[in-house]
């Protein structure tokens, strides 16, 4: 039996293009998660030309949005696998809007911020 049996176990064995698919999408958001959490790193590290309180606040803001952005892709995942085998359509991308204000949010820190 293959792990999680919440998704393997529901519908028929799919196309597996798809699945592999699937699997690349969730791969690409575990890369973004992890560029999230090396670059809340870095600002948190280097010395940049804006206010100790506005670098920590981008630097926790970053890592944050990677922490979330890996849990987020693999509820994902779960849900578009499950989908998939059990031809339904795929679930809405919801977290796209909310990832996008973040995105924003750090750049306003960011251009708010230089002194």
């Amino acid at each position: 039996m293959r792990w999680p049996r919440s998704v393997y176990a529901q519908g028929k064995e799919p196309d597996y293009r798809f699945s592999l698919a699937n699997e690349r999408t969730f791969l690409a958001w575990i890369r973004t998660a992890l560029a999230l959490l090396a670059a809340g790193v870095a600002v948190d590290v280097v010395d940049l030309s804006m206010s100790a309180s506005s670098q920590t606040a981008l630097a926790f803001l970053l890592v944050c949005t990677g922490m979330g952005t890996a849990i987020a892709s693999w509820i994902r995942w779960a849900l578009a696998e499950r989908a998939i085998r059990c031809a339904e359509p795929l679930p809405s991308f919801g977290f796209g809007a909310i990832f996008t204000l973040v995105v924003i949010a750090a750049a306003v820190i960011v251009m708010t911020g230089l002194r």
